[in-house]
């Protein structure tokens, strides 16, 4: 019997560079679902914009 799994693969999106037309960079990480039921916002690094902005999880 296959065990029901916690964890999934999330993918995370810059906020700002999609605000501004460019194209947005994205991370692919994970996230306990029962622990984080909402959706994660992390400041990540865009090499674009050569700062870090705040990406938010996308579907």
């Amino acid at each position: 019997m296959a065990r029901k799994r916690n964890r999934v693969i999330i993918t995370l999106e810059c906020t700002e560079a999609r605000a501004l037309g460019k194209s947005p960079s994205r991370y692919t990480t994970n996230k306990n679902k029962k622990n984080t039921p909402d959706r994660i916002e992390l400041m990540k690094y865009n090499p674009c914009l050569r700062k870090h902005t705040l990406h938010k999880e996308i579907k």
